[in-house]
């Protein structure tokens, strides 16, 4: 019998890609994903699909921290609350078709308190 391998969830050509763009990042998801995995899946549909879309949970963060680096280009930093009470941040960007997650907090990161 063959090795089992996990079946990723597959985008459509319209949707976004998700990729991790630091090793905090990475880790911050696993944590998110133990402790809030349903809120986390509900996450990865909104950004897979719309992460430019404005809402109470989703927005551009503002001052120093509204822009970013990578690979040399400024881009536009967003947050995500995969909760709407919860502390849980998601600081991402985006490129063409692919969403960076730039840094996964498992709580309200002191940067924006």
């Amino acid at each position: 019998m063959a090795k089992e391998t996990k079946v990723e969830r597959p985008t459509k050509k319209s949707e976004y890609d998700l990729r991790c763009a630091s090793v905090q990042a990475k880790r911050g998801w696993v944590d998110l994903r133990a402790t809030i995995r349903n809120a986390l899946a509900d996450t990865w549909d909104f950004l897979t699909r719309t992460p430019q879309l404005k809402t109470p949970t989703n927005y551009p963060l503002r001052g120093e921290l509204g822009h970013v680096t990578h690979q040399g280009s400024v881009h536009e930093r967003w947050q995500h609350k995969p909760t709407l009470k919860g502390d849980a941040r998601i600081w991402f960007f985006v490129v063409d078709q692919t969403v960076y997650l730039e840094q996964v907090h498992t709580s309200h990161p002191n940067e924006t308190k």
